[in-house]
């Protein structure tokens, strides 16, 4: 079997675990409607927006400009360097901009774009999504690790 290529019971483990390709076309449900290419295209922008110093950076600049230490102060526990990589990778995905003001000592700051702003409405509902369901969840979760360390 190919990477590409697998039969039907091992195409949704592998989704979820990373062990082989899976195309997403032969799964049923909303995925279906995509072609590979597509496919593709969704999952590389949901890892660049799904971890969360991307949602982080998003949410502070929400609230208006920043210059890179005042996002740094904001974002407790990001390292400078995952701070650097991660609007490099918002800016290259024109979620941020970077502005470089010709002044002395040098100012540069960064702010959403259109783009960016639609991504934090989007992220927003999800907040409030979690948020409704907190209770519900956290009830789920002490049931399944309760009964996970009775099992072991």
């Amino acid at each position: 079997m190919s990477n590409d290529e697998g039969d039907a019971g091992d195409e949704g483990r592998a989704a979820f675990t990373g062990e082989a390709r899976v195309n997403v076309l032969r799964l049923p449900g909303p995925c279906a409607r995509w072609d590979e290419w597509e496919t593709d295209f969704i999952r590389e922008v949901l890892d660049l927006v799904g971890d969360k110093w991307s949602i982080l950076v998003i949410g502070v600049l929400a609230a208006g400009d920043a210059r890179y230490s005042d996002l740094d102060a904001a974002i407790p526990a990001i390292s400078r360097r995952m701070l650097t990589l991660t609007l490099k990778g918002l800016q290259r995905s024109g979620l941020v901009d970077r502005t470089a003001y010709a002044e002395v000592p040098p100012r540069v700051e960064y702010s959403l774009t259109d783009l960016g702003a639609s991504l934090f409405s989007a992220i927003q509902h999800l907040a409030a999504w979690s948020a409704e369901h907190r209770t519900e969840i956290r009830r789920h979760q002490d049931t399944y690790d309760t009964s996970a360390a009775r099992r072991a």
